[in-house]
Parts: structure tokens; sequence; C-alpha cells
């Protein structure tokens, strides 16, 4: 599933979050949640999403180091 800006989504397995996506080249990184909403997180390095993608509990991750450190806009 791709976005209006295009960018290549990956469903993951969390209980929260049903597809993430990033594109490097403007640092952002895109996040579908199960319960509804599109999020769009600004300036988010690479490793954020890489660790994010990896990590043993993506929803977890995603609120400790994702949700209260990088601005973001709410697409839908």
């Amino acid at each position: 599933m791709k976005t209006t800006t295009e960018i290549e989504m990956k469903a993951i397995k969390s209980r929260d979050i049903a597809l993430v996506g990033y594109d490097a080249g403007t640092e952002i990184l895109e996040v579908v949640f199960r319960a509804g909403g599109v999020y769009r997180y600004q300036n988010v390095p690479e490793y954020v999403y890489q660790e994010l993608i990896s990590a043993s509990s993506p929803g977890t991750y995603f609120q400790h180091y994702v949700k209260n450190t990088f601005s973001y806009v709410k697409v839908r």
C-alpha cells in the first residue's frame, strides 16, 4: 500500500499500529493506526524507523521513542 506521497508502507505485527513507512529523503515516518488515523512524523532519523519495525513490541517502542519526540501532522 502506498500513500499519496508514495511512501512505501510495511505491515507490522502490532496491536495498535497497522502500517508504517519511511522516506529517507524527507525523514518522514508515516504511521497508520488500527483504530484509525494516519500520522506523519517529521525529522525522524532512519535508525528510529529501523528500530521501530524490528522492535519486539513496535507499539511500546512508538510510545517511548516517537510519539512525544517528533512533531507530526495528521493526514486523515
